[in-house]
């Protein structure tokens, strides 16, 4: 495993994303699974774990909080509010000062832990970022040790821009990967310039970009893959990163041809991490071995430049147009 910067800490450059561990929009991963899912990726070297308290409500960040205790070494743990739905929360109360505090601490009691390493805002409404107010709260908690840094998740590059001319951001969470390339055009260059941490959300576009499934495939009842997969409940773009499925999966089709091998899922994580304004790549996994699959990407060569310009040609010319959703 390789490493990159995050502020002060060096963090994996392969984490791993925990909403398929909240067992509530991936199909049902049992808790003696989740918890040696986690123990294979730290196994692997990495120390960079992202959940959200909407991830089963509760559940994916209780099962880490399980495991933290078993682990001798420092993990740092980021999780996200702002989307909870239960009594007394939701849109727009969620953005008071009391209620961001309030999703705050009951992360730090599901994980077990004295202060978040990262909280994120999770895809907020745009015009909650825009006032601005989000972030002096999420200044008061870090003022209060809450928190260590803040961040936000964000669903377009219009909401990163803006996130971006905030004080004290830590980092900024996107969608990134082959069927949504031109992010690297529109924020990468001021992420920099800010020093702003880049977090890579969907790097397998739901599972697309593994190569692994085909027209016939079918999801759980309680997978997104299955109820989302027009955008019905949530943005579009957060399941098959907004790509129609049948058509994605001629996408992939053709992209797989372009790489080196028949490890696609690999390479798609390795095209990301030749990005090197990018911090670190969260990859999901519902099997370790999954969580094999996505670690090894750390220790690939960078694809040639040639192949990059053929994957961006194949993105511009049949890609971007597909996109569907906010982004």
């Amino acid at each position: 495993m390789k490493y990159r910067s995050f502020k002060d800490v060096s963090v994996a450059e392969v984490g791993l994303g925990t909403w398929q561990l909240g067992s509530a929009d991936w199909g049902n991963v049992n808790e003696e699974e989740a918890l040696q899912i986690l123990q294979r990726y730290v196994d692997a070297g990495g120390n960079f774990i992202d959940t959200a308290d909407v991830y089963g409500m509760g559940v994916s960040e209780t099962v880490i909080g399980k495991f933290l205790k078993s682990v001798n070494k420092e993990i740092y743990v980021a999780t996200k509010l702002g989307r909870r739905g239960d009594a007394g929360n939701g849109w727009p109360q969620n953005f008071t000062y009391g209620a961001m505090k309030q999703q705050a601490e009951d992360s730090l009691k599901h994980l077990g832990l004295q202060q978040l390493f990262l909280e994120q805002l999770h895809c907020i409404p745009t015009e909650e970022m825009k006032a601005g107010k989000v972030f002096d709260n999420l200044r008061q908690l870090q003022q209060e040790g809450l928190i260590r840094y803040f961040g936000a998740s964000v669903e377009t590059s219009e909401e990163a821009l803006i996130c971006l001319e905030q004080e004290g951001l830590a980092s900024l969470q996107i969608i990134f990967n082959l069927f949504r390339q031109h992010v690297a055009d529109e924020i990468f260059a001021k992420a920099k310039e800010k020093g702003v941490a880049l977090i890579v959300r969907v790097p397998l576009a739901s599972g697309l970009l593994s190569g692994k499934f085909s027209e016939d495939t079918q999801f759980e009842q309680n997978d997104h893959r299955n109820f989302n997969a027009n955008g019905e409940k949530f943005n579009a773009g957060e399941t098959f990163s907004g790509v129609e499925f049948k058509e994605g999966i001629k996408l992939a089709n053709e992209i797989k041809t372009m790489l080196p091998d028949d490890h696609m899922a690999q390479w798609a994580i390795r095209w990301i991490l030749d990005h090197p304004e990018v911090t670190t790549v969260i990859p999901g996994a519902s099997k370790i071995s999954q969580v094999d699959s996505n670690v090894s990407a750390s220790e690939l060569a960078s694809l040639s430049s040639a192949t990059h310009q053929q994957l961006r040609k194949l993105y511009d010319e049949q890609i971007h147009k597909q996109i569907r959703g906010h982004y």
